[in-house]
């Protein structure tokens, strides 16, 4: 898996020639946002603008700018993901994790921020709800391969959790002793990742979001 979105804490990712800073925790890969969406261009200005602050690292003024468009239009699920992606940049994963879980209330149709939700969790050690999202997020886009990668390495996450109570429960078994091992060499044989390629397309002018 994309050893960029969570195994150094390396938060910087592109795609196409709109460059956005991501989610990043050890080891699953997160959603580049692309700012350059159905939304116009003067929307695109303003995502823009927020997304060159964030790769500046001025986070508190980025965070600002992309709250004071918020406050205009309240529902804009772009500048809203790019909002969690600051949040969670920023340490404040809490705030990211209720944003993006808003996010897909209001907007249960777009898988990406299901898969950023995941990366949060996972990041926290919570596998099963990671997985959940995952899940989710294949269920609205099979073809989904981010997700599908990041899925498998939760799965093996939980795999690892399960062999290391084994290994508790009778020390004298080596089996899962030996798979843990195998699960360790594959965390650290890493390569350097690609960027997240997909992005979440705002609903149609005037539909209402799927429930």
């Amino acid at each position: 898996m994309d050893r960029s979105c969570f195994l150094s804490l390396q938060p910087r990712c592109t795609t196409g020639q709109s460059p956005a800073r991501a989610v990043r925790r050890p080891w699953l890969q997160a959603l580049v946002l692309a700012v350059a969406l159905a939304g116009g261009a003067a929307h695109a200005d303003e995502y823009s603008d927020v997304n060159a602050l964030l790769r500046s690292g001025k986070m508190a003024e980025a965070l600002a700018k992309a709250e004071q468009y918020l406050v205009g239009k309240p529902r804009d699920p772009q500048m809203r993901f790019l909002r969690a992606v600051i949040q969670a940049d920023a340490g404040k994963t809490a705030d990211a994790i209720a944003g993006l879980l808003q996010l897909v209330e209001d907007f249960p149709e777009i898988p990406e921020p299901y898969n950023n939700l995941a990366v949060l969790y996972a990041g926290e050690g919570q596998y099963e709800r990671a997985r959940g999202a995952l899940e989710m997020a294949i269920r609205l886009n099979p073809n989904y391969a981010t997700a599908h990668e990041n899925l498998g390495d939760v799965y093996a996450r939980l795999a690892g959790q399960a062999y290391s109570r084994s290994l508790q429960l009778e020390p004298a078994n080596t089996a899962p002793a030996a798979k843990l091992r195998m699960l360790r060499e594959l965390y650290n044989a890493r390569l350097p990742a690609r960027p997240a390629a997909a992005a979440p397309k705002a609903p149609a002018k005037g539909a209402a979001p799927a429930r």
